[in-house]
């Protein structure tokens, strides 16, 4: 029997493997419930692409990486409107404006790796 920790996705998870009797192939018991993951470094950020941002937040529904900008700072958005797409386990998520506004700021830049629920953006 031997015991393994394996980290998937941020969660670390302690497994135990054991050698199966009949078929020689490992049997591997059910992983224990997942520990916190040790905390990585930061992601640099981009600047800000205004110096104010708007009291309108547009966050992310799902971690991933931010794959295009598709709003610019000014411009005028309606509810639905894809503000910034997200790519997450290989599929293009677009991130909408909650309500009608104007884009206040910018918060990521194409690349950036994300979590749920930051801001990627914000409305006036």
């Amino acid at each position: 029997m031997k015991n393994y920790t394996i980290t998937v996705n941020g969660n670390v998870y302690d497994v135990v493997v054991e050698e199966g009797a009949s078929t020689g192939a490992p049997a591997v018991s059910a992983p224990a419930a997942p520990k916190a993951a040790p905390k990585a470094a930061p992601a640099q950020t981009a600047p800000k692409a205004s110096g104010s941002a708007g009291s309108i937040k547009v966050e992310a529904g799902a971690a991933g990486k931010v794959f295009k900008i598709e709003a610019n700072v000014g411009q005028a958005v309606k509810r639905g409107d894809a503000v910034v797409i997200i790519e997450a386990m290989k599929m293009e998520i677009p991130v909408v404006a909650p309500q009608d506004g104007t884009v206040a700021s910018i918060e990521v830049a194409v690349g950036d790796a994300i979590e749920a629920g930051a801001v990627l953006a914000t409305l006036n």
